[in-house]
């Protein structure tokens, strides 16, 4: 197998006044899988570090007339996320601590060799990913734990007994539309499993043909079908003492699906080509928006198999259905996507609130995730305004509101004052047919910010 860390990657900005060195720089670290880009004046590398993202910053001492320590402050103040390795030809220790003091993260005295130069560069990029992964991690537990909890009926009663089967080996199967948060669900399941430890390995069952899924799964050998170039272990070794999540199981190939109900029997499989039969301790979640029962009457899915990974289901409401939970789910990825571009929206206008209770969200929670993303990104104040939802249909937020929609009586009149002044040709023609003075009116447009 081959090691993801062998080839690094990562971006690099080179400044110094020294073509020849900045070429050097550039063909060694390019060999190593780096991204070089090279400044030869201080002012370039500035320009450059303030439009471009880097992993690390190989600064020169001195730049023509301009001092790279003495812009070091400034530098950090452009990306202050880009570790700095100062390089010069000055060896004093009292150089180095200044550099340290600065804001540099390393320091490198020319002439330095290939292997010095790429082991400073590598132990500069994985501390910034190292940082970067512990606030990734930080954010999205930040923002995924609202979407674990529900005002809506249903959707606790689903993540109390995901919560309640997690403790336990049982195989568990998640139903529901297409983006209602399955795989967030099997996430929840494994985090609160004695299997947390090991990996969560998704399977995306109809991203691939049945050859190949199956390579996927279980690994193969070297020369086993055209394009094997080399040995691979599949995702069932990967998952060994973890969990298995089998997305839209309902698309597994019918001819593939003997060999994943033996694993999940007995835990044994080969890979493609190789005859040892080999064993991996892995928990199924499986999850599908298909009609299993169906799909079995019609020979298209094995009930052996469907007895095997339904040992517990959990049925997961379309948003839809779920219309109290709107509110909390868009705050919770409003401050994710805020968070994580540095953009100013903090909450939703009561407009644009009441016109997403009213919309049938076809896509659910994923069409809602995408829309909050879209709309942090467009937003310019704190407040997103119903002009920055992109709704999926032409007619989009139009939806009748029926007696009993779950929401606010003020919500309500709100939408009912927004659609009625649509309609009118004055705001007196608006007071009539409402049924009040037009202050009244007046009044109740400010307060909703019509």
């Amino acid at each position: 197998m081959v090691n993801p860390q062998a080839v690094p990657t990562g971006r690099i900005l080179a400044i110094d006044d020294d073509r020849a060195l900045l070429e050097n720089f550039s063909a060694c670290l390019s060999k190593e899988g780096y991204r070089v880009t090279t400044a030869e004046t201080l002012q370039e590398g500035l320009r450059l570090a303030s439009s471009l993202p880097f992993h690390a910053c190989l600064l020169d001492r001195n730049i023509g007339q301009d001092s790279g320590l003495e812009a070091l402050p400034r530098l950090r103040e452009l990306a202050p996320l880009m570790r700095v390795i100062v390089v010069t030809a000055h060896s004093g220790v009292s150089d180095a601590v200044a550099a340290i003091a600065q804001g540099a993260s390393d320091y490198l005295v020319k002439p330095c060799s290939p292997e010095q130069l790429k082991i400073a560069v590598a132990r500069q990029v994985d501390t910034r990913r190292m940082l970067d992964r512990i606030d990734a991690l930080e954010r999205d537990s930040g923002g995924a734990r609202p979407q674990l909890s529900s005002k809506n009926a249903g959707m606790q009663a689903a993540i109390a007994l995901a919560l309640q089967v997690a403790r336990t080996d049982a195989n568990v199967l998640l139903l529901g539309d297409s983006g209602t948060g399955k795989g967030m669900l099997a996430r929840a399941i494994h985090d609160a499993s004695p299997r947390a430890e090991g990996a969560l390995v998704t399977v995306n069952c109809p991203s691939l043909s049945s050859e190949l899924l199956e390579s996927e799964m279980f690994g193969h050998v070297k020369g086993s079908f055209t394009g094997a170039s080399q040995n691979t272990v599949g995702r069932v070794s990967h998952a060994d003492g973890g969990t298995i999540f089998l997305d839209e199981v309902g698309d597994f190939p019918l001819p593939l699906q003997p060999k994943l109900l033996r694993f999940i029997q007995d835990k044994e499989y080969e890979r493609v080509g190789d005859p040892v039969t080999r064993k991996a301790d892995a928990r199924i979640i499986a999850a599908t928006n298909h009609d299993l029962d169906a799909m079995v009457k019609e020979g298209r899915f094995r009930l052996d198999l469907l007895y095997r990974l339904n040992v517990i289901s959990i049925m997961l409401p379309p948003l839809r259905e779920r219309l109290e939970d709107i509110e909390d789910l868009a705050n919770a990825f409003i401050g994710r996507f805020a968070g994580n571009y540095g953009l100013p929206a903090r909450r939703l206008s009561s407009a644009a609130l009441a016109r997403m209770q009213v919309y049938d969200w076809p896509g659910n929670v994923r069409e809602l995730q995408n829309m909050m993303e879209r709309a942090v990104i467009l937003c310019r104040e704190e407040q997103i305004g119903v002009e920055l939802l992109s709704f999926g249909r032409s007619d989009a937020g139009k939806a009748e509101v029926v007696a009993g929609t779950p929401m606010s009586l003020d919500a309500l009149e709100r939408l009912h004052i927004e659609r009625v002044l649509a309609g009118s040709e004055s705001l007196e023609a608006a007071a009539r047919t409402l049924g009040i003075d037009s202050s009244t009116l007046y009044r109740k447009r400010k307060a909703y910010n019509l």
